[in-house]
C-alpha cells in the first residue's frame, strides 16, 4: 500500500508540473459538475473521475427488455439480470462474487433519490429515463454508504412538446409491452405523466414477471430564477424465480428446467416475490447570478417485498411434499427510505465550490412466519404450526452527512479538485421477539483529489485518488445476539469498509473532415481492504467446531484499463466502442471452508483452504462491447452489436472455469410522418446466431452433496437463444 501512495503522489506531481509548463487554452469560468440530486451538471473537461453519460433518446432507439442491454456499453460495468428489467449492477469487479442479494457497492439515484431494494437488485423503468450518468471508482464523498466502486445517476424525463405516445411491442417467450405517455409544456409549467406495463413467461421454468409502472413529474417555474419539481413513480411487479440449472449436464440436456440436485428438489430456495415501489420526490433549485445555484431535494423511497421460501419437504404428518409452490416460510419485508438533500454551487474564475448536505432517516422491517404445518423430517416429532411468526424486528438508520467539492485554477490549463464527506451513521435494532434494544454509531470520511489538465482544446489529461466505504449491518454486528446458536457469534468491533481507487486517463476529440471521433481512456487501481466476511468464509455452512462471525478478514484488488470510443452518431456509419480489461483478485482471503456432502446428515466434512491471489469469480479479463451504425435514410436506422467476454472462473476457489463467449444483436429502426402522426417501428433480434452460452454461473460448495466438488455443483443459467421482439409506437 506505501507503495501504491507513492506512485499515486507521483503522478499527482507530474500532473501538476505539466500544468505549470504547457500553456493551452484559459480555463475560464471554472464550474462545479458534481451533484447528487441530478445530473442537469454534465461533465466539463476538469472533471477528474472516469465518467460516462447515456442520453435517454438512446436507451429509447435500442428497444431492450432491460437496462443491462444499455449499461454494457459502458467500459468497467457488468450487469446480472435477476429477472425481466431487475438486475444488479457491479462496477470494476466489485461484488461479483455475491450473489444472494447482498449490496453491489454500487450507489444508485434516481433523481436524487437512493435507491436499495430489499431483493438486493434495483428495478428501472426504462421507458422513462432522460439520462443515465456513471461516476467510476470510490464515489462516497458524494454517494455515502455503499459507493465502494461507483454511482449511477438517473434523471427521469420531464414534460418537453405537447405530445402523446402509444406503444407496443411483442416477443419471444410471451413477452409484451403497452405504454401510454403524454406531455405538456406551458409558460408557467412543464408536465409529463405515463403508464406501461411489461409482461414475460420467460423462457426458464418459473421465470415469468410483470412489472407495472406509473410515473408523473411536473415542474413549475416559479420565476425566472427559481423552480419546482414534484415526481412520483408507483410500480407494482410480480415475479418468480427462475434460479438455476444444476450442472453442465442438466445445462445442455434441459436448460429451462430448475436444479434437481439435493438441496433443492427441483425448488428454488426463495419464489413469488411480490414487490410494490413507491417513490416521491420534491426539488427546488434557484439560480443566483449567472454562476450560483441552490438545489434542495425532499424524498421518500417505499419497498413492500413478500415472497416465499424454504421448499417443504414434509407434511405435518411425515409425508414426503414434492409440490413446485409448497414452501415453509412467508417473508414479509417493508422498508421506507426519507431523506432531504441541500447543495448550493458556485462558479468562477479563480474558485468554484459545491457545498452540501445529506440528511437520512430509514426504516427496515423484518416479519417472517410459517405458512403451513410442517415436520423437518419424516421421523421428527416437531411440527411447526402454520401462522408463527419466527422473526419480527425492525432497524432505523439514521445518516448526517455533509460534503463539499472544490475546484482551483493552477495556471491556464490545469484545475485541481477536491472532495470531502463525513457520514454519521447510526443504527438502531428492536427485536420484538426477544425484547431488547441494540445500537451502534459509525463515523466515516470519504475524499477525492485530483488534477485535470487540458493538453490542448480537444486533449484533457486527469487524474484522481478517491475512496467508498461501507457500512457494517446489524446481521453482521449482532448476528450471534439475534440468533443465538452455537454456530453463530456476534462482532460489535467491525469496522466499515473502505475502498480506494487510483485513476489516470486521458480524454480526447478528434474532429475530420468525414467524422468526429471522441475516446476516454483509463488506467485504475482500486483497492478494497477490510472487507467483511464470515470468518469460515462465503456461503459456508457453520458448525459448533467452525462458528460463523462476520470479520473485517478479507480484501481484494482490481486494476486494469477501460477504452471507450465513439464517432458522431449523425454521419451515415457510425459505432461505439467499450472495452475493459480486469486483473480482479483476493488480497486477503484466509479462511473458506468447502463443504462436503449434506450439513444435515452424517458425513459432512469441511475443507480449509486459503484463497488469497485467487481470482474474484465472474469477472473476465476481457470484455468488448462494438455497435456499429448504418442511417440508411434520415428514416432507417439499421445496428449490429457485438458482445464478447473472456472466460471466467465460476467460483472462489478457482477451480471451475467457464468459456467466453461472443453475441450478435441486430436492430432495425423505420420512421414514417403521416398527417401529424409519427409512427416509429422496429424489429430486434438477441443472440442472432443462436449461439449457446451461460448467462450467469456460480458456485460455492458441494450443491448435490455427494462429497465430490466439480462442474455438477454449478447453478448455471443458460442463456435463452435467439429471441425477437417486434414494436409499434405512434406520437401524435
Amino acid at each position: 500500500m506505501a507503495e501504491t501512495r507513492r506512485i499515486s503522489h507521483s503522478i499527482l506531481l507530474s500532473t501538476l508540473i505539466a500544468g505549470s509548463c504547457f500553456a493551452a487554452e484559459n480555463l475560464g469560468i471554472i464550474n462545479i459538475d458534481s451533484t447528487t440530486i441530478d445530473d442537469r451538471f454534465h461533465p466539463s473537461r476538469t472533471e477528474v473521475s472516469p465518467t460516462a453519460i447515456i442520453d435517454g433518446q438512446k436507451i429509447d432507439d435500442a428497444h431492450v427488455e432491460n437496462i443491462q442491454q444499455v449499461l454494457q456499453s459502458i467500459p468497467g460495468m457488468t450487469t446480472e439480470v435477476t429477472s425481466g428489467d431487475s438486475i444488479k449492477i457491479h462496477i470494476r469487479g466489485v461484488e461479483n462474487q455475491r450473489y444472494m442479494g447482498e449490496k453491489p457497492g454500487v450507489a444508485v439515484v434516481i433523481d436524487g433519490v437512493p435507491v436499495f431494494e430489499r431483493t438486493g437488485s434495483v428495478n428501472i423503468d426504462l421507458d422513462d429515463i432522460a439520462s443515465i450518468k456513471v461516476i467510476k471508482g470510490g464515489a462516497s464523498y458524494l454517494f455515502g454508504d455503499d459507493a465502494l466502486a461507483g454511482a449511477v445517476i438517473i434523471t427521469t424525463k420531464k414534460g418537453t412538446a405537447n405530445k402523446s405516445t402509444i406503444s407496443t411491442e411483442i416477443g419471444s417467450f410471451g413477452y409484451h409491452k403497452l405504454l401510454a405517455e403524454t406531455s405538456l409544456s406551458k409558460d408557467s409549467y412543464n408536465a409529463r405523466i405515463q403508464a406501461s406495463e411489461r409482461k414475460s413467461d420467460g423462457y426458464w421454468a418459473n421465470s415469468g414477471y410483470t412489472a407495472q409502472y406509473v410515473d408523473g413529474k411536473i415542474q413549475y417555474y416559479i420565476d425566472d430564477t427559481s423552480d419546482l419539481t414534484f415526481g412520483a413513480e408507483a410500480s407494482k411487479r410480480k415475479k418468480d424465480s427462475h434460479g438455476t440449472v444444476g450442472g453442465v449436464i442438466q445445462a445442455l440436456n434441459d436448460p429451462k428446467s430448475i436444479s434437481t440436485g439435493a438441496d433443492g428438489g427441483g425448488r428454488d430456495y426463495a419464489r413469488m416475490f411480490d414487490v410494490d415501489l413507491l417513490k416521491l420526490y420534491l426539488t427546488y433549485s434557484k439560480d443566483f447570478g449567472n454562476n450560483s445555484n441552490l438545489l434542495i431535494n425532499a424524498y421518500q423511497y417505499g419497498d413492500d417485498t413478500t415472497f416465499d421460501s424454504a421448499p417443504q419437504k414434509f407434511s405435518s404428518t411425515g409425508a414426503v411434499v414434492i409440490a413446485d409452490d409448497a414452501y415453509t416460510t412467508l417473508n414479509d419485508y417493508h422498508q421506507i427510505q426519507r431523506g432531504l438533500k441541500s447543495e448550493y454551487r458556485s462558479s468562477g474564475d479563480y474558485l468554484a465550490y459545491l457545498l452540501g448536505a445529506d440528511l437520512r432517516n430509514n426504516t427496515y422491517k423484518n416479519k417472517t412466519s410459517y405458512l403451513v404445518d410442517y415436520k423437518t423430517s419424516a421421523s421428527s416429532p416437531t411440527i411447526y404450526h402454520a401462522g408463527t411468526v419466527t422473526g419480527n424486528n425492525k432497524t432505523k438508520e439514521a445518516v448526517y452527512a455533509p460534503y463539499a467539492e472544490v475546484k482551483v485554477p493552477l495556471g491556464d490549463a490545469t484545475t485541481l479538485t477536491l472532495n470531502g464527506r463525513y457520514d454519521n451513521i447510526q443504527l438502531d435494532y428492536v427485536n420484538y421477539l426477544n425484547p431488547g434494544d441494540l445500537q451502534k454509531d459509525f463515523n466515516v470520511y470519504s475524499h477525492r483529489i485530483g488534477v485535470s489538465h487540458n493538453l490542448t482544446p480537444e486533449t484533457t489529461l486527469f487524474v484522481s485518488r478517491s475512496t467508498g466505504f461501507r457500512a457494517p449491518s446489524i446481521d453482521q454486528l449482532f448476528n450471534g445476539t439475534i440468533t443465538p446458536s452455537s454456530k453463530v457469534q456476534s462482532n460489535p468491533d467491525l469496522k466499515p469498509e473502505q475502498s480506494v481507487d487510483y485513476d489516470l486517463g486521458i480524454r480526447r476529440t478528434i474532429p475530420t473532415a468525414e467524422n468526429t471521433l471522441t475516446y476516454e481512456a483509463t488506467l485504475f487501481w482500486l483497492d478494497r481492504k477490510d472487507y467483511i466476511m464470515s470468518s469460515i468464509g462465503q456461503y459456508a455452512s457453520a458448525t459448533t467446531a467452525h462458528p460463523e462471525q462476520y470479520e473485517n478478514i478479507g480484501g481484494m484488488r482490481s486494476k486494469g484499463l477501460e477504452l471507450s470510443l465513439k464517432s458522431d452518431a449523425k454521419k451515415t456509419f457510425s459505432f461505439d466502442l467499450a472495452y475493459t480489461y480486469l486483473d480482479a483478485y483476493f488480497t486477503q482471503y484466509e479462511n473458506f471452508y468447502l463443504g462436503l456432502g449434506s450439513p444435515y446428515a452424517g458425513g459432512f466434512t469441511q475443507v480449509h483452504y486459503n484463497l488469497t491471489g485467487n481470482e474474484v469469480p465472474r469477472t473476465s479479463h476481457h470484455t468488448l462491447n462494438l455497435t456499429g451504425n448504418i442511417n440508411v435514410s434520415p428514416q432507417t436506422l439499421i445496428s449490429t452489436e457485438l458482445t464478447a467476454r473472456s472466460n471466467y472462473y465460476a467460483d472462489e476457489l478457482n477451480q471451475l472455469k467457464m468459456p467466453g463467449y461472443s453475441v450478435v444483436n441486430f436492430l432495425i429502426n423505420h420512421t414514417e410522418k403521416y398527417n401529424g402522426y409519427k409512427v416509429d417501428m422496429f424489429a430486434r433480434v438477441n443472440n442472432f446466431f443462436d449461439k449457446y452460452y451461460y448467462n450467469t454461473v456460480r458456485s460455492s460448495g458441494d450443491r448435490d452433496y455427494n462429497h465430490i466438488y466439480d462442474q455438477e455443483d454449478l447453478s448455471i443459467t443458460v442463456n435463452q437463444g435467439r429471441e425477437f421482439t417486434l414494436g409499434l409506437s405512434v406520437k401524435f
